[in-house]
Parts: C-alpha cells; sequence; structure tokens
C-alpha cells in the first residue's frame, strides 16, 4: 500500500519540520546573537540531510500513489510534499545563504531579523507537510 508509505514519509517530514519550528526556535532565539546563528548553522546541515529526502520521497511516493489509484487524496498529498522544494529555493534559500555568510563576530540585530524571517519561513514548509500527512491520510482506503 503505497500511500501508506507516503503517510509515513510525510509524517516524518512533519515531525522533523514542526519540531524545527516548536522546540529548536525557541531554543536557539533565546541564545544571544552570536550562540543563536552558531546554532542556527549547525541544525540547518543536519537538518537539510533529513528534510530534503524526505520531501523528496514523500513526493515520488504520493505521485507513485496517484498513478495507481488518480485519487485527488493522493495528488494533493503530493504536490503538498513538492511545493516544499519550489519554496525553500525561492524563498528561504536566499535567506540561508545571507545567514550562512554572516561570521560570528557580526552576529547582531540584523541576524536575528534574519533568523525570525527564516523560522517565519520554514513554518510553511511546516504547513505544507502537515497538509500533506492530511491528503495522505484521507487516501488511505477504508478497511
Amino acid at each position: 500500500m503505497i500511500v501508506a508509505l507516503a503517510l509515513v514519509v510525510a509524517a516524518f517530514y512533519s515531525g522533523a519540520a514542526l519540531y524545527v519550528n516548536l522546540v529548536e526556535q525557541p531554543a536557539l532565539l533565546a541564545l544571544d546573537d552570536r550562540a543563536a546563528l552558531a546554532g542556527w548553522k549547525i541544525a540547518l546541515k543536519r537538518g537539510a540531510v533529513i528534510q530534503a529526502p524526505l520531501c523528496v520521497i514523500g513526493f515520488l511516493l504520493g505521485l507513485v500513489a496517484w498513478i495507481a489509484t488518480r485519487s485527488v487524496a493522493d495528488a494533493l498529498g503530493s504536490l503538498a510534499m513538492l511545493a516544499g522544494i519550489p519554496w525553500t529555493v525561492a524563498m528561504i534559500l536566499p535567506v540561508n545563504k545571507a545567514l550562512q555568510a554572516t561570521a560570528p563576530d557580526a552576529a547582531g540585530e540584523r541576524s536575528r531579523a534574519q533568523l525570525q524571517r527564516w523560522y517565519s519561513l520554514h513554518a510553511v514548509r511546516t504547513t505544507l507537510g502537515l497538509l500533506a500527512v492530511i491528503a495522505f491520510f484521507a487516501a488511505l482506503p477504508l478497511l
């Protein structure tokens, strides 16, 4: 049952994304500017290793499920997973680059504002993942 696999992957993706917004964000933003930026840089590298593959795998599993079933819910779940990719490239990547280019000694109000913007933009990815979970759950056949 391919849609069940898509649901599991979307749930892992959403859980990781939700963790970033509910746990990592308040923890890092409670630190001073320099420590918050340093922590974010570490978390970004580790998070990308988890979230990017889950996003792609969730999309592909949803696409396969949609091809097999032609279910609107499968299509919506797959598209919600896919939407995270252009969102990341168009909206989040420029902020990533600016933050990555900021030296620890240069951390201050500007880097903190960029971190807050990054977390706001990341919340969209979290929402997309949760929408995918709902769609894939709706696509599960009734037992």
